[in-house]
């Protein structure tokens, strides 16, 4: 005798494989958030390389204004075109600050010198005039006076270490200047 014969089964059909696309919600917003934190990270990157762009070229303008008066010294061109820079500079730090003259175009400086120190201003009352000795009070004076006149003789290396240092300390971190 032969076994009854049922009707044909087939066998389990398995689901096809799923495809890698498209990707699952999860994977789309996980891109969207890897894309966006790249776009800050690379903003955040061009701005230090602009930022660091910028402060070498300032720094080789003072090293071409150094070489400049090696090469031909006059104290009188050193000193304006070293306030010049400065006074450049210190736009990013108040726009009105190179309409300054004088005393305050002084102030202003030992000022932004003394803040980006973080020292207390009482605690070093002889760092506060840096720019209001002699070697400082070149930049008001000296332009305006004959190369031959020795009211006009200035300190070009103490001039040029207190503008390299100002351009250091006090220029402000965190912007774009291009």
């Amino acid at each position: 005798m032969s076994a009854p014969t049922g009707p044909d089964l087939r066998d389990i059909h398995l689901p096809p494989a799923p495809s890698w696309f498209p990707p699952a919600p999860g994977w789309w917003l996980l891109a969207l958030v890897l894309l966006i934190a790249i776009a800050f990270g690379v903003r955040i990157l061009l701005r230090q390389w602009r930022e660091r762009r910028w402060r070498q070229r300032v720094a080789a303008e003072l090293d071409r204004i150094a070489a400049m008066h090696a090469a031909q010294p006059d104290t009188v061109r050193l000193a304006a075109d070293v306030s010049q820079l400065l006074r450049r500079a210190s736009l990013l730090i108040e726009p009105n600050a190179a309409a300054l003259q004088g005393d305050a175009w002084l102030a202003f400086l030992d000022r932004q010198f003394d803040d980006a120190s973080g020292a207390p201003r009482d605690t070093a009352p002889h760092d506060q005039a840096r720019f209001r000795t002699v070697t400082g009070r070149a930049l008001i004076d000296a332009p305006y006076r004959r190369a031959e006149d020795p009211a006009a003789a200035v300190d070009a290396t103490a001039l040029l270490g207190l503008a390299r240092d100002w351009l250091k300390r006090a220029l402000p971190r965190r912007q774009s200047h291009v």
